[in-house]
């Protein structure tokens, strides 16, 4: 298996620019295309698979403890290199404050999920008498499936790769990671920790490459999971179907937040501001359409005008401000194209507006429009940008139907006076997480409690809460009869009671 390695630096090409050498990578913040990954054969993609379904039942039989423990030392070893994988992905993503995180928060998702494992399995495995059968008894047996493959997003590098490996890794799986081609560089330092646990690195493995990868894992996996766009997700959900496997998909958000009348219009504004902008809007849930109650609209919108100017892009220094470029050249396009759209048919832009260039890389004030209305693609497909359209709405009803007027139902938001009045309204949205009184408040209960997505923002059960980890096991019934068996005789037509 061929590992990626850095090459020199070249000033044209795209990010996902294939070469006889392999898929060139692009520095978002130079715009230079410096980096190479040459993606496995489908022959070494096929005895890696080989490799680790052997192991896997080495892993398995392990059991709950042992992989308990190899995975706490795997936490361990992501701390000990945080600064390594934090600077590969800081150079793929063009974030400073967030790469340096993201390894501390993988390491307390690997012991957290360590730490709930025993009890979720345990409770998962029933025992007990037919209630039909007096002397039939039952015990559960949890089986995970041998090999998941993962194929993870460009937007959050190592966590969204790691978010479902945790889990299945527990459970008993082996795993097989194919991230997203446009940020690659922090697969090597992420492996040099698996390889540092040695019953670990026998079942994981991250492999570089783009869809005709992904497609080789989809061919060589008994389960996936996919977090990405909304046509992907179908295309993928097919290949899945026909080879009868189980797809988890994790798709697109077209996140609405509701404010109403009561609602305290500066915090309000601050959440909604950080909900739209924060990694310049490039989060599955980020908030991308706002309904204010027509009779603070105004205050409202001056308001959260007057918040976005105050922020500031990070350049030239890129650990000072709060907008970084965007990682991906094309999603820079898209956005603009949406804005292009909405001003085209009657919106109008109060601040910020279309991507612009410094330094090579591509970067967005966060931008206010209004003026919008559900005909526009601004409001209807996923822009993945720190943009803000807002909309009035005359009572809660409409509003609620406003909200509930998309393909999307991934998550949303609620501000209000009061958190009664936020619950009351977040129960009648057509979405899988509402946070109230804030926005984009998933991100903390991750492994607390379940959500699924509705509509065409997801499928196959949760990723969060008990279901995380629950969902990698197959529940087999294994049944015991303590009496006589049962005779044909006795179940002759003649023999029937009545």
């Amino acid at each position: 298996m061929t590992n990626p390695a850095t090459t020199h630096p070249s000033s044209t090409g795209n990010a996902e620019q294939a070469s006889t050498d392999g898929l060139w990578a692009r520095n978002p913040r130079t715009g230079e295309v410096d980096y190479v990954v040459v993606p496995p054969s489908p022959f070494e993609v096929a005895e890696l698979v080989g490799s680790l379904r052997t192991a896997q039942r080495a892993w398995r039989d392990l059991g709950l403890e042992g992989r308990i423990a190899a995975m706490r030392k795997w936490a361990d070893a992501i701390e000990k290199d945080a600064a390594l994988i934090a600077e590969a992905e800081g150079t793929d993503t063009a974030r400073v404050r967030v790469s340096s995180e993201v390894p501390y928060m993988v390491a307390a998702s690997v012991r957290d999920w360590c730490d709930k494992a025993p009890r979720i399995i345990e409770a998962a495995t029933l025992e007990g008498r037919s209630s039909v059968m007096s002397d039939v008894t039952y015990t559960t047996q949890l089986e995970p499936y041998a090999l998941l493959g993962i194929i993870s997003p460009w937007n959050h590098p190592f966590l969204l790769s790691s978010t479902d490996a945790i889990p299945a890794l527990i459970a008993g799986c082996a795993v097989l990671v194919k991230p997203s081609e446009i940020t690659p560089r922090f697969i090597d330092p992420v492996m040099a920790t698996i390889a540092s646990v040695p019953e670990l690195a026998a079942v994981f493995a991250y492999i570089p490459g783009a869809a005709d990868v992904g497609q080789a894992v989809i061919e060589n996996v008994d389960a996936l999971c996919f977090t990405g766009s909304v046509p992907t997700g179908r295309l993928i959900a097919a290949a899945c179907a026909s080879r009868f496997i189980p797809a988890f998909l994790e798709l697109g958000g077209k996140d609405a937040a509701i404010v109403t009348a009561s609602a305290d219009i500066p915090s309000a504004a601050a959440a909604i501001l950080k909900g739209a902008v924060h990694n310049t809007g490039q989060l599955c849930f980020s908030t991308e359409r706002i309904y204010v109650d027509r009779t603070i609209y105004d205050p409202f919108v001056s308001e959260l005008v007057r918040q976005s100017e105050a922020l500031e892009l990070s350049f030239p220094d890129p650990a000072h401000g709060h907008l970084g470029p965007f990682i991906l050249e094309r999603q820079a396009e898209i956005v603009d194209g949406h804005l292009h759209d909405a001003v085209e048919h009657g919106a109008t832009v109060l601040t910020g507006g279309p991507s612009l260039e410094q330094g090579g890389g591509r970067y967005m004030r966060p931008t206010v429009v209004v003026d919008v209305n559900h005909s526009m693609r601004l409001m209807t497909e996923e822009t993945f940008g720190p943009v803000m359209p807002v909309m009035p709405y005359d009572g809660i009803d409409e509003a609620v139907d406003l909200a509930n007027d998309s393909e999307f139902g991934l998550s949303g938001a609620v501000i209000s006076g009061s958190a009664e009045e936020s619950d009351a309204i977040a129960r009648r949205l057509d979405a899988g997480a509402i946070s109230l009184q804030d926005t984009s408040l998933t991100i903390g209960i991750m492994r607390d409690v379940e959500k699924v997505a509705f509509k065409s923002s997801g499928l196959g059960g949760s990723r969060m809460g008990p279901a995380g980890l629950l969902r990698f096991l197959r529940k087999k019934a294994l049944i015991l009869r303590t009496g006589p068996v049962v005779s044909m005789d006795e179940l002759a037509e003649h023999n029937r009671g009545g």
